[in-house]
């Protein structure tokens, strides 16, 4: 069975990580092996973006890096502390270690963000949250990735997306690298994706 760490700072959006959740929980029930999706945070429990809380499965310092074959991260707000937990050396350390052992990482909107002060993104291609007169992709390129214009950009075994509305585009994408694109397109039949 593949497992996927999916990272969850205080002030995440629940969209977000909810795309994860529930394309993998699909292709687990519907496709042709079983994967787990098992939360992870640096608290017992975790404020979403507008309050929602969440209880993660596993603290990040119980959470044992050759148990999970990929890391997610969904993003957040600012506002709602998002980049305490997101930029702390807890966090970052995860995404260096992943990125050590060519395991994928993948990153919604500003998820992406922590990504890149990881150092992760240096000199790769990258993508984050477009609006805000372009202020969180510039914040991307001061950390050294190098900005597309795109919805989602895979660079190698690092996906990462503009919005809430890629979230399920980068769920999908990290399927497929865990599994096959025969698996992917079972699931999104089976999800009522066209």
């Amino acid at each position: 069975m593949k497992r996927i760490l999916l990272l969850l700072a205080d002030g995440f959006e629940a969209f977000e990580a909810a795309a994860f959740t529930d394309v993998i929980g699909f292709a687990s029930t519907f496709g042709d092996e079983d994967i787990e999706v098992v939360t992870v945070g640096l608290r017992p429990e975790i404020r979403c973006t507008f309050g929602f809380r969440v209880i993660p499965e596993l603290l990040l310092h119980d959470a044992q890096d050759e148990e999970f074959d990929a890391v997610a991260v969904p993003g957040g707000f600012e506002k709602a502390g998002f980049y305490n937990d997101a930029y702390s050396d807890e966090f970052l350390d995860v995404f260096r270690r992943f990125a050590a052992a060519g395991k994928p990482i993948c990153a919604v909107c500003t998820g992406a963000l922590p990504v890149a002060r990881s150092g992760v993104l240096l000199g790769r291609r990258a993508t984050t949250y477009h609006l805000l007169e372009g202020r969180r992709r510039r914040e991307l390129a001061e950390m050294g990735a190098v900005v597309e214009d795109a919805s989602v950009v895979r660079d190698g075994l690092i996906v990462t997306s503009t919005s809430p509305a890629t979230a399920t585009d980068v769920a999908f994408a990290l399927l497929e690298m865990l599994t096959s694109p025969d698996n992917v397109h079972t699931t999104r039949r089976m999800m009522g994706f066209s």
